[in-house]
């Protein structure tokens, strides 16, 4: 009898052992990710309660916790790739920029959170005085930790999704991970970028079984092995692995989508879905900040536009026009320190920017006051000392005016037009700046494959603007500018701690972004531009201090306005000097010249 029940149970069990295997093997591709996740953030919550467990010691070892806290990163970067796409409110508490941020439509701020700032309190030395604050920072992961499970047990998560997803965190590796963005003092980022791909690699080896010819995984096996190989942050070559490695990973990854034939839901993005690298001529989608799909440009806008920009019938004293200040042949800016105030020789308060790529973010102005271009030209039009208008009384003169009235009935049509609506011009005139974009020089076709469009300095400046400069944590590639990839939902501001003068004895004066925001880290904070075009674009700064690139160069070598020794509590640049040899300052400043727009 005993025998008997122990031959059944066996059975019973080899039957439950083969059910259950082949409910694994057949079991869906994004419901085996979604389990995968949940365990790889149980091991964050591991490896986060033994850095706890160290960090409340007294004394506690420095050498353990900077250990424990280099493992607490590995284990994030394996699910980044979900947590920034599925739960991105949520990661920015936990691996989010350690500065104070700020949610313009409702004026809530947000202190800085996170394993940034975590960091922060643990290299290059570990102070024991921080030791409180480090336990409530390391404490609050969980909060995280625990929305990231309740996101992965009860959504379900799609397979078009996965390969968005996917996707978005290699270029997040391209354009984040391998310039030291969120680990600026452990410089692991070839480490981190590994685990940010191994994971890729084995989220879509699910699918790469149903195709099989994409051969997805050991193309990232080789990438993974460079960056094995690779790991001195100063010298890693980032052009050979983003040619050699990214590109043709993130170009597989939307094949193997096609040749699947994934159904994928659309939204608007600046990012283009169908976008195989970073540098597709079209990958970047003009339209992406229009107030809504019918403010979308057409050809007929454009047109209008154009001659609405060199119209000085926009002003109120009808001499101006946008072109006056932002003029073709000098990149649209117009060459000096400052503008006139119109009718006097006073200068306005800023610089002119250029309006080459200025569609590609998405807020304007240095302090970032408009989130559209149809917004901008509305503040431009009516600003007292840029152009002294009225959008109104500008829209009642172009009605008047027969050539404007045939321009505007195929832009805009309408049956029975009886007047011209302001908010025409206004996207008229954004429509055609939103035809300004030029991704286009010598640096796209190279990264495009022309390996003869860049010479051997120019590549050193790249690699040294994407590490040891650390200029691309802020102005990040591709695009150069503070519209934070891959996302591209925010544009960045920085305090940098610009000089009045060249003299430099003090900060200039104007407060940037805190007349708007009235909080205190935005003082002195100003839009992150663009370094494309920038050889055409002096003098440089919002108040056009510096004359010169070399100039440029020289202020952020030492350390921004701390550096020079102004007191600025605020400074988000790191005030250290970067040492960089004026053998380097040139290879960064050919760099940017390559980044020239070809504009005919």
């Amino acid at each position: 009898m005993n025998k008997f029940i122990a031959i059944s149970g066996l059975l019973i069990l080899t039957f439950g052992y083969t059910l259950f295997s082949c409910r694994q093997k057949t079991i869906a591709p994004e419901k085996a990710i979604a389990q995968t996740l949940l365990a790889q953030v149980d091991s964050f919550i591991l490896a986060k309660d033994s850095l706890l467990a160290v960090a409340k010691r007294s004394p506690a070892n420095e050498k353990e916790l900077q250990r424990l806290f280099i493992q607490l990163r590995l284990s994030y970067k394996k699910f980044e790739w979900a947590s920034e796409y599925f739960s991105p409110a949520e990661s920015r508490f936990v691996n989010g920029p350690p500065v104070q941020e700020i949610e313009v439509a409702s004026g809530q701020v947000f202190e800085p959170a996170g394993l940034q700032v975590i960091e922060a309190y643990l290299f290059p030395k570990y102070d024991k005085s921080n030791q409180k604050e480090l336990i409530r920072q390391i404490t609050l992961l969980q909060k995280g930790c625990d929305r990231y499970k309740g996101y992965y047990t009860n959504i379900d998560i799609l397979d078009w999704q996965v390969f968005d997803a996917t996707k978005l965190e290699v270029f997040r590796v391209l354009s984040l991970g391998i310039t030291g963005f969120d680990n600026p003092l452990t410089k692991k980022s070839s480490q981190e970028s590994a685990a940010c791909l191994e994971s890729v690699k084995n989220a879509l080896a699910y699918y790469e079984d149903k195709a099989g010819d994409e051969h997805l995984p050991a193309l990232c096996d080789s990438a993974l092995g460079y960056l094995k190989h690779h790991t001195d942050f100063d010298v890693f070559n980032r052009a050979e692995f983003i040619t050699r490695y990214g590109n043709p990973i993130t170009t597989r990854i939307t094949n193997l989508e096609q040749k699947l034939k994934i159904h994928i839901i659309r939204y608007n993005r600046l990012l283009n879905q169908d976008a195989k690298t970073l540098f597709d001529k079209d990958a970047f989608n003009a339209d992406a900040y229009a107030p809504n799909p019918e403010s979308f440009s057409t050809a007929k806008k454009v047109a209008l536009g154009r001659a609405l920009f060199a119209d000085p019938i926009l002003s109120g004293t009808n001499t101006r026009s946008c072109q006056s200040c932002h003029q073709p042949e000098k990149a649209f800016t117009d060459g000096v320190v400052k503008n006139t105030v119109i009718g006097s020789k006073k200068l306005i308060r800023r610089n002119t920017p250029t309006l080459i790529n200025a569609a590609l973010q998405p807020a304007q102005f240095y302090d970032l006051r408009v989130g559209t271009l149809e917004d901008q030209s509305l503040a431009v039009v009516q600003n007292q000392d840029e152009m002294h208008g009225s959008m109104k009384a500008v829209a009642v003169r172009l009605w008047q005016n027969k050539d404007y009235r045939e321009l505007f009935s195929p832009a805009f049509p309408k049956k029975n037009r009886s007047a011209i609506d302001t908010l025409e011009v206004m996207n008229a005139i954004g429509s055609f700046v939103r035809s300004l974009v030029y991704l286009n020089s010598r640096f796209d076709e190279y990264m495009r494959g022309d390996k003869t469009a860049m010479n051997e300095e120019e590549l050193n400046g790249f690699n040294l603007f994407m590490g040891k400069a650390k200029c691309a944590t802020c102005h990040y590639m591709p695009l150069f500018n503070g519209s934070f990839p891959p996302r591209y939902m925010l544009v960045e501001s920085e305090v940098i701690g610009v000089p009045r003068s060249m003299a430099e004895t003090d900060i200039d004066d104007d407060m940037g972004r805190y007349d708007i925001l009235h909080t205190g880290a935005f003082k002195h904070a100003f839009k992150i531009t663009t370094v494309r075009n920038a050889s055409h674009t002096a003098p440089y700064m919002h108040n056009g201090v510096f004359k010169t690139l070399e100039q440029v160069m020289d202020f952020y070598n030492k350390g921004g306005g701390v550096g020079l020794g102004f007191p600025i509590d605020n400074q988000t640049l790191p005030p250290d000097k970067l040492d960089l040899t004026q053998k380097e300052q040139n290879a960064v400043i050919a760099f940017v010249k390559s980044l020239d727009s070809k504009l005919n």
